[in-house]
């Protein structure tokens, strides 16, 4: 609703008097108090400023002003050029019943009944908006407030004047106590406020109620205001009581004629009873039956020309629980018919719906229930067997437009302990292996799929658990399938290897080597190539260049050994190592590489001893050919440090560092030493 302002001019007619709500204005210079619009109360006064209530009601502008200038005179000095006229005419209206903010409001004159009722809040829910009141004096002008609303006829609201009083009443359907009123569920028990000529509808409708009298209404109609009938509403059956005589009706035989003339008269207080439909058990020579899982199942009555999907669209269809893959039509001389009613709407099969006839049945049958599972509602002709580590093992229900993957999907999928590069799928005597892994990567390629159909075997493996830890459990992991890590390793074992794996990656899987391992000689046998071949790792190496190459390509069934690096020297042979021998801390066999020299093996071996003679170290070099000797003085290349000084050395080779007795100098003076002593014992003895 909207408030139209209407105001009126400055300066109003002469003929124009002050009624009760008017808006009187006074101007006077110099008197900020007067300066304003005073309003004419309910007593037909203004209160005035240090003079108070002055009567203006019922004059005209001239009377007001000579009025209200003769009383300002016994107040004020100088009133020659004040001036007095109706500002606004108004209208003062209280507003009281079934309104949300009863009170006395001012509105232009003008405004009308719902710019009162708009200016009150509005209507309260359960208001009577057919029998609203105007009271004006002792008079009370009864108006349908609903028409106008209907209509938008303004002649239907009698005009407003002041002090009149708009009275909104309580709808009687609004109980004796003030409680939350809810318009919607007592519309849907009727609308009507006058019992005794009110149209009482019962019985299989959505909402029974009374329902208000209207001029030319049907049937059909009043039906239609009582939410029309329930699906149990025996629709041939319907009475209705009119001026006290019951009168049968068939709405059935009325929508399939149309003929008017079977509508029965409905006059003010009728009573329309629609029964419910008896149960009762159908049968004869022109009766269908379908059973299962449909909306509505039980016996229809056929009709020439009626198809299998007219009888089952009848039936409400198959209900979300229905396998409608493997409905059944069981004809009267016992035959059965299969029929897919999937694959016929998919467009994947080219069979037609089977023809029904009288006295046939349809049997739609029951989903299989994950939670109750039974194995004999699914046949071993249409079963596949899911076993393993997928989230639901079981039998599973098998269509020839399945393939593997939809039937991995269905059974939630592999675990997470499944073996996913190896699914074994057995069909028929055979058995194939089944990469899901690599199919994925290979994007998906449906010819790579194996071949599965009822009363195929599928099987997912699990993953080995940890060796170290589930040594009982080695025999469920096949060998074509692992590698196997010896030696100085932190968790040696058999592990499972693919051919995407590589050196590194099983290598980590155990954990790595130990600080005992010697990563310089890692051996890798390789197995399965119809000879014997050993590959030797510098893993040491490898870290240093992050070469590739270095890294031996290993396969399922090969095998890895790390050695320790004291190990017994007899698992190293002679052309590998170098012997350090004579006056050192630590005299051994060493291993040896191209990229070391004699003074790395000194130091490796503690370095020479006190009592050792450097300036001869021999250098023993047995080669294919020829074998030599030579000398190296440590003590001269210390003070020249010329690095060609120093002797090549190469793996098999012997160092000998001689001790200091083998001398020149020190065998001479042990020499000299002993003619000493000779000469001093023939000396003696000739004294003697």
């Amino acid at each position: 609703m909207c408030v139209l302002a209407w105001v009126t001019p400055l300066h109003a007619a002469d003929n124009d008097t002050v009624k009760v709500g008017d808006l009187v204005q006074i101007n006077l210079p110099g008197e900020a108090s007067l300066n304003q619009g005073f309003q004419v109360d309910r007593r037909g006064r203004i209160n005035l400023p240090e003079i108070g209530p002055v009567f203006v009601a019922g004059y005209n502008e001239q009377q007001l002003q000579d009025v209200i200038i003769e009383t300002l005179k016994t107040v004020y000095r100088d009133v020659n050029n004040a001036r007095v006229f109706i500002k606004q005419q108004q209208l003062l209206v209280s507003v009281q019943g079934y309104v949300v903010k009863p009170g006395e409001y001012t509105l232009p004159a003008g405004s009308n009944i719902q710019m009162f009722v708009y200016e009150a809040g509005g209507l309260r829910a359960g208001a009577q908006l057919d029998k609203m009141i105007v009271k004006r004096g002792n008079q009370n002008i009864e108006f349908d407030y609903k028409r106008f609303l209907d209509t938008g006829d303004n002649s239907q609201l009698p005009k407003l004047e002041s002090l009149d009083v708009l009275f909104v009443p309580a709808s009687p359907l609004v109980g004796n106590i003030e409680q939350e009123f809810d318009a919607a569920k007592l519309a849907n028990s009727g609308d009507s406020a006058d019992s005794a000529r009110a149209i009482k509808v019962f019985g299989e409708v959505n909402a029974p109620g009374s329902f208000t009298y209207k001029p030319n209404t049907t049937l059909v109609d009043v039906v239609m205001r009582a939410g029309g009938v329930t699906r149990y509403a025996s629709v041939e059956q319907i009475r209705v009581i009119t001026n006290n005589t019951p009168t049968m009706f068939n709405l059935k035989t009325y929508l399939d004629t149309g003929d008017q003339s079977l509508l029965p008269e409905i006059l003010p207080g009728a009573t329309i009873f629609v029964p419910k439909q008896e149960e009762e058990i159908k049968a004869g020579a022109n009766v269908v039956y379908i059973m299962g899982e449909v909306a509505h199942p039980g016996a229809y009555e056929g009709k020439q020309g009626a198809s299998f999907m007219d009888i089952l669209a009848n039936a409400g269809g198959p209900t979300r629980y229905a396998e409608s893959r493997q409905i059944r039509v069981i004809k009267a001389d016992g035959q059965v018919i299969k029929f897919d009613l999937t694959a016929h709407t998919e467009g994947l099969s080219s069979v037609a719906p089977p023809k029904v006839s009288a006295g046939d049945a349809i049997f739609v049958p029951e989903k299989t229930d994950f939670n109750e599972k039974s194995w004999l509602k699914v046949a071993p002709s249409r079963a596949v067997a899911v076993m393993g580590e997928v989230v639901r093992p079981g039998r599973i229900e098998w269509s020839d437009e399945m393939d593997l993957i939809d039937l991995l999907a269905h059974v939630g999928g592999p675990t997470r302990r499944a073996d996913t590069s190896k699914i074994e799928v057995a069909n028929n005597g055979q058995m194939t292996n089944f990469d899901l892994d690599q199919y994925i990567l290979d994007g998906s390629p449906a010819s790579n799929l194996p071949r599965v159909s009822a009363g195929t075997v599928v099987r997912v493996h699990a993953l080995p658990d940890d060796p170290s830890d589930n040594k009982s459990q080695w025999v469920s992991q096949s060998s074509d399938a692992s590698i196997y890590v010896f030696g100085q390793i932190n968790a040696p074992g058999r592990y499972r290897f693919t051919d995407e794996m590589h050196f590194l990656d099983i290598l980590s899987a155990a954990d790595g080597p130990t600080m005992d391992a010697d990563i310089h000689n890692i051996r890798v046998t390789h197995r399965g190539l119809g000879y014997a071949k050993v590959s030797k790792l510098n893993l040491s190496m490898y870290f240093e260049t992050g070469d590739e190459s270095i890294l031996p390509d290993v396969r399922p069934g090969d095998t890895i050994y790390i050695p320790e690096k004291n190990k017994n020297w007899l698992d190293r042979s002679k052309e590998s190592t170098v012997r350090v021998l004579g006056e050192v801390r630590d005299p051994g066999r060493y291993v040896f590489n191209d990229n070391m020299t004699v003074l790395d093996l000194l130091a490796e071996a503690g370095g020479p001893t006190n009592s050792a003679y450097l300036e001869k170290i021999s250098i023993v070099n047995m080669s294919c050919c020829q074998g030599q000797a030579r000398t190296f003085d440590l003590v001269n290349f210390s003070k020249t440090a010329n690095i060609y000084d120093l002797p090549v050395i190469r793996a098999g080779d012997t160092i000998y560092i001689p001790h200091k007795d083998e001398s020149f100098a020190e065998k001479a003076r042990a020499g000299l030493r002993d003619i000493l002593q000779i000469t001093t014992t023939i000396v003696l003895i000739g004294a003697l």
